[in-house]
């Protein structure tokens, strides 16, 4: 890494609409900063540090978005809102990111927003508790307003007077749907198609060194089910939860990818190089030479960690996907013409990526307990995962896996694996999920346990109360200390950090407050409280004196 500190400060926020090609840097899953060498921090900045109080909130179980003094929020958009005269902010937010038109101006540009998955009692009124098999009661009306509802959208979002807020109607204000046509970047059709329906399941993402932004499918297996494998290689199909096959016969082969979007006009494509498997987010970075190293994570338990090496400059399609050995701290290649055990079990390369998992354990691949997000740290580079829990193997409280690359670089074949730190009462956090490293370097992050699990005296996350915001500071008093500073609605879970620009706002979603109703009369949360009284999720601003000040670094000559 050949930047020093004042270089890695001068490239703070240059991402925007307007550029075409930029500094070598890093953007990724909520990060806005770029690697560069550790130095010693001027006794300036250290003075300055010392002013910053953080008071910890104690864990809770209301129903509302508590955060530490010296913080506040305001909803920039919520479901159900109106984006356009003809489409509006879809269901169950996650993943978001904000890309300024002009990077003089970090308060005018496009917000991105992840729609993961629907919730029918809310979108479509159909109540599956109601049935003993509830599939056979859809209709398709039902299942084209899910459809609807996941996704992503794009939104141009104005700063005034201190507030950010929707341009309603702006032209770049659109929807991407499960039921958009979205090409495969590939040569070879999957499943007789080069263009497929739609995207769900979108969790979180990145934006690109070109300035576009990333969306990964997730549990795909959900909408249109999975085709599993038997010893001899029979094919056979896994229906979903939700039933949508029953309606469009799209092939679950078309799903599990990342998705790469044109915040200018919404074109989308695929990226098979990549794999198939549930995507949690892809993490860029731009090597010297323009080509592109994506990490990306299997959310699910006993899956893998991913890395696509580019072989050409800014290709996410030419070059090799391979997948970590944390043991011995090798990334195994999944190169179907070099990986003898994969030709014994794979037609050619593409069969390889589409059913990357098995591909994953026929190499040797360790496999860890739900890597979820992945960040670059933007001082010393190391990359850091989330490990969210693996209950099957008694791990209730997950962990970040830290990844040191051989000599610091990002296309290194060899690495070392550790614990960064481990959840659990004693850190006082469980179940680390979506990460963010602010303009300061300090490390952000939320906690993703399940609605059905929290605040339950017979499960073992009833000390954290509601899933929670964290940061760990990276100097000062506090340093290396996990502090809770926003404490979600009841049911809810925080997903999707992402820092302005400038710093001075953090935006945040909140998704699916009120998951565990089962009454729509008598939901379990009212948050945001609108006149209905029903629960939605939505995209916040966290602004407020401590934000400033602890992305501060960016201010500060070293």
């Amino acid at each position: 890494m050949d930047y020093n500190r004042r270089k890695f400060i001068s490239f703070l926020g240059k991402a925007s609409i307007g550029i075409v090609a930029v500094p070598p840097f890093l953007v990724s899953c909520g990060n806005t900063t770029t690697p560069s060498k550790s130095e010693k921090i001027s006794d300036e900045y250290l003075a300055k540090l010392k002013e910053v109080t953080l008071k910890a909130i104690q864990p809770s179980d209301a129903d509302d978005l508590l955060l530490s003094e010296g913080l506040n929020y305001h909803t920039i958009v919520k479901w159900g809102d109106k984006i356009s005269d003809v489409d509006a902010f879809g269901f169950n937010n996650d993943f978001t990111c904000f890309l300024p038109f002009d990077e003089k101006n970090p308060k005018d540009g496009l917000l991105w927003v992840n729609h993961e998955y629907v919730n029918p009692l809310f979108v479509s009124d159909f109540n599956h508790r109601e049935f003993e098999n509830p599939i056979a009661h859809r209709t398709k009306e039902q299942v084209d307003k899910e459809m609807y509802n996941v996704g992503g959208s794009i939104v141009r979002i104005k700063e005034v007077d201190g507030k950010w807020e929707i341009v309603k109607n702006d032209p770049h204000n659109r929807r991407i749907t499960a039921q958009t046509p979205i090409k495969l970047n590939w040569d070879t059709p999957i499943k007789g198609a080069s263009t497929v329906i739609g995207t769900n399941s979108n969790c979180s993402g990145g934006i690109t060194p070109w300035n576009t932004f990333i969306t990964c499918e997730e549990n795909y297996d959900g909408f249109f089910g999975e085709t599993e494998y038997d010893e001899n290689n029979k094919a056979t199909h896994r229906p979903s939860r939700s039933g949508w096959e029953n309606f469009y016969e799209y092939p679950p082969e078309h799903y599990g990818w990342v998705v790469e979007v044109n915040p200018k006009d919404g074109t989308a494509q695929k990226h098979v190089a990549l794999g198939r498997f549930a995507h949690e987010c892809c993490t860029l970075y731009e090597l010297k030479d323009k080509r592109v190293v994506a990490y990306t994570g299997d959310d699910k338990n006993s899956e893998h960690l991913y890395k696509f090496i580019s072989s050409k400059p800014g290709s996410l399609k030419e070059g090799t996907l391979y997948v970590a050995d944390t043991v011995n701290g090798k990334w195994l290649s999944l190169d179907w013409e070099t990986q003898a055990v994969l030709k014994e079990k794979f037609k050619n390369q593409t069969e390889v990526l589409v059913r990357a998992r098995e591909a994953a354990k026929l190499v040797g691949a360790t496999e860890l307990n739900r890597p979820e997000d992945i960040e670059i740290d933007p001082v010393t580079g190391n990359i850091f995962v989330t490990l969210t829990n693996n209950k099957d193997k008694g791990d209730y409280h997950g962990s970040i896996l830290k990844i040191e690359e051989t000599e610091g670089a990002f296309d290194a074949l060899t690495f070392k694996a550790s614990t960064y730190i481990a959840g659990g009462e004693e850190n006082g956090f469980s179940c680390p999920d979506n990460l963010a490293f602010d303009l300061s370097g300090n490390l952000w992050m939320t906690s993703d346990m399940s609605g059905s699990s929290m605040n339950r005296e017979d499960k073992p996350y009833m000390p954290f109360k509601n899933n929670s915001l964290f940061v760990i500071p990276r100097s000062g008093k506090d340093a290396g200390k996990v502090i809770r500073v926003a404490s979600a609605p009841k049911d809810a879970e925080l997903t999707g950090p992402w820092f302005s620009p400038d710093g001075k706002t953090l935006f945040l979603s909140v998704q699916h407050p009120g998951e565990q109703t089962e009454d729509i009369k008598n939901p379990t949360s009212k948050w945001p409280f609108d006149a209905d009284n029903i629960p939605k999720s939505a995209v916040v601003a966290i602004k407020g004196d401590l934000i400033e000040k602890m992305n501060r670094l960016n201010e500060i000559e070293v």
